[in-house]
């Protein structure tokens, strides 16, 4: 479907210019347009500036997804005018993306009000609700009256878009409540305008981190949601749209720290910028391969001694990795979610899931490796003709290493995360490559210190 729209608005940009094909292009959504920009030439990108108004071309812009390319095209002036049209979270984002020089001269060319409302917004830190807000909102007083309320919301409908609820102030301006536009408008005019504010309305703080508290909010599921100070002053709104991006990116930042690289990690970047994100993550499991290595190169006379059981090393090791990655994805899902998580309850029903789980994969391993053995029959230990007894044995080091990797891998993979979370670090932090490369640790010693046991080998 979107394939067809882009073809049909490719097909209008060429064969029309001018009134016509502002017409033309006013019966598409302002995605659709923004979607199209990257398959046009510039030539028939500057047909679109042509004809467009600035407020058709401030909408446009708000959907693009690399702006900066398209700004180069157009005047200061003409950027300065598209921008400070937007809602101020929108013009944030473009702005953001500009060089701090250019950045600087568009802001000059805006007008007051809006320079002074992007000026808030970067004074925010940026992984706070006061960066993502925006200043487009309408309030009424508790005071008014239903009529003067009606009249207020008329007349601010005009430039503010968000009027799906409106802000009540007190005498003091400080945020009061909130009413839905629906009962604003059905209320009576003889009605006390108290009867219809909802003064426990979710209330978001400017300085709030968005990570710690997008889980929280999400399940509101509202359209906006105010914003304010420490003093209680209502300073900016947050839409469901907003919402939803930063919940997004939350998500994305974790899948990032999940697979050890950069959460700002992007597919246009160039090559030596992802290289110096992701190598700091990469020696840091350098580091912690090279200490399975060294652990490995201890175990040497086992190497030699049983060389036939090392191949089933790497099973060992796989599934403990994959037990640990499973209990990790749990816990990191719990605690990003809005229901309270209790640690010990948790930390108990995954060291059983491990438990069950490995007792089951240890019992299908031992079966299968005794089975290989007995159809192999080839030598077990170095110098030894096969025996029943030497493939029990190593049916039983592969598979009690086994039981015991998923165990373990179950019980860090849910610890870790928990510790992180205790001392206020991201425990995305706690990624899918590190979990699995000390998970690799635990797992070679209980390979290896199982078959010196079992088969009496002396170090």
């Amino acid at each position: 479907m979107k394939k067809n729209i882009i073809l049909e608005l490719k097909t209008i940009i060429r064969l029309h210019q001018g009134e016509n094909l502002r017409k033309k292009l006013t019966q598409y959504h302002d995605y659709d347009i923004a979607s199209v920009f990257k398959d046009l030439t510039p030539q028939e990108r500057k047909k679109i500036y042509n004809s467009l108004s600035i407020q058709e071309l401030s909408d446009c812009f708000a959907y693009l997804e690399n702006p900066k390319l398209y700004i180069d095209e157009l005047d200061t002036e003409k950027t300065a005018d598209i921008i400070e049209l937007m809602d101020s979270d929108d013009a944030i984002d473009i702005l953001e993306e500009l060089d701090t020089e250019d950045r600087e001269d568009i802001m000059r060319l805006m007008d007051k009000e809006s320079f002074e409302d992007v000026q808030l917004l970067f004074s925010y830190e940026e992984d706070t609700f006061g960066s993502l807000m925006t200043t487009n909102f309408i309030t009424v007083h508790k005071t008014d009256t239903i009529k003067t309320a009606m009249k207020q919301l008329i007349t601010e409908a005009a430039i503010n878009d968000n009027i799906s609820i409106i802000y009540v102030l007190d005498e003091e301006d400080k945020y009061y409540g909130s009413i839905d536009l629906r009962d604003l408008i059905i209320a009576r005019v003889t009605q006390n305008i108290s009867e219809i504010i909802k003064t426990n309305y979710p209330v978001l703080n400017v300085n709030d981190n968005i990570s710690e508290n997008i889980a929280n909010i999400i399940e509101y599921d509202l359209e906006i949601l105010p914003v304010v100070d420490e003093n209680q002053k209502l300073v900016g709104v947050i839409t469901n749209d907003d919402i939803v991006e930063a919940y997004d990116k939350e998500m994305q930042d974790d899948y990032a720290k999940f697979a050890g690289i950069s959460s700002d990690s992007r597919l246009d970047e160039k090559v030596l910028t992802s290289v110096k994100k992701r190598t700091p993550w990469l020696l840091v499991l350098l580091l912690i391969a090279f200490l399975i290595s060294f652990v490995t190169s201890q175990f040497e006379i086992v190497i030699i001694t049983l060389p036939i059981i090392v191949f089933f090393q790497p099973l060992v090791l796989a599934m403990a990795g994959n037990a640990g990655t499973q209990s990790l994805a749990v816990t990191i899902r719990g605690i990003t979610s809005e229901n309270e998580i209790k640690p010990f309850k948790l930390i108990w029903k995954e060291l059983k899931v491990g438990l069950l789980n490995g007792l089951i994969l240890g019992i299908a391993s031992f079966a299968t490796i005794f089975l290989y053995l007995i159809l192999l029959k080839g030598s077990i230990r170095v110098g030894e003709d096969f025996s029943y007894v030497l493939a029990l044995k190593a049916s039983s080091v592969v598979s009690i290493s086994l039981f015991l990797a998923i165990t373990i891998s179950s019980f860090v993979g849910t610890t870790i995360p928990l510790f992180f979370n205790k001392i206020k670090v991201d425990p995305a932090v706690a990624s899918g490559p590190l979990i699995t490369t000390l998970n690799d640790l635990s797992a070679l010693v209980f390979f290896y210190v199982l078959a010196i046991i079992l088969f009496n080998i002396v170090m």
